[in-house]
This record gives structure tokens, C-alpha cells and sequence, in this order.
């Protein structure tokens, strides 16, 4: 369920939206990788610990990572994409 809101957050990103929600995005970002990091890191799923460990980080909102909108726009979908295969793979968090 995680990886389907943020998925849908990830996408939504695409459209013009307020800056508000981007920052909406980053705090939900910052928290639901951060859960998928621990859940991942309690079954002993080290590769998938470190990418939602590191998609945390990219994500929060306290330093802030100047990418420009163009290349937020390719993180988003792949970021996004890449939560969808998650799901459909049998090793699911």
C-alpha cells in the first residue's frame, strides 16, 4: 500500500501543481521510504534497504536537492516506475 500512494505521488508530481505539495511529497516521501527501509532491513533485504534508505534522503526536506524541475520530472517517473515493479515482483516488502 505504501508503494502504491507513492507511486501515485511520484506521477501526480508530473502535473503542475503548488508548491505545497511538492513539499507534501517530500515529508510522505521521506517517511514511507524510510518504513520500507526498516521493513526491508527486517527481513534481511540489505540492496533494497539501501535503495529506500537512499530514496529517503533524496527525497527529504530539510537540505534540499536542487535538480531542476526537468530532471525531478525523470527521478519521479522512474522512482515511480520502479515502485510499481516492486510490487508486481514476488519479493514484495
Amino acid at each position: 500500500m505504501i508503494k502504491v500512494a507513492l507511486a501515485i505521488l511520484m506521477f501526480i508530481c508530473l502535473l503542475d501543481m503548488p508548491y505545497g505539495y511538492y513539499q507534501f511529497v517530500r515529508f510522505t516521501a521521506l517517511i514511507g521510504f524510510g518504513v520500507l527501509a526498516f521493513k526491508s532491513n527486517q527481513q534481511k533485504k540489505q540492496t533494497q534497504m539501501i535503495v529506500y534508505g537512499a530514496l529517503a534522503l533524496l527525497f527529504q526536506p530539510f537540505i534540499k536537492i536542487a535538480l531542476g524541475r526537468d530532471l525531478w520530472n525523470v527521478v519521479d517517473v522512474i522512482v515511480g516506475l520502479g515502485l510499481i515493479i516492486t510490487i508486481f515482483k514476488k519479493s514484495e516488502v
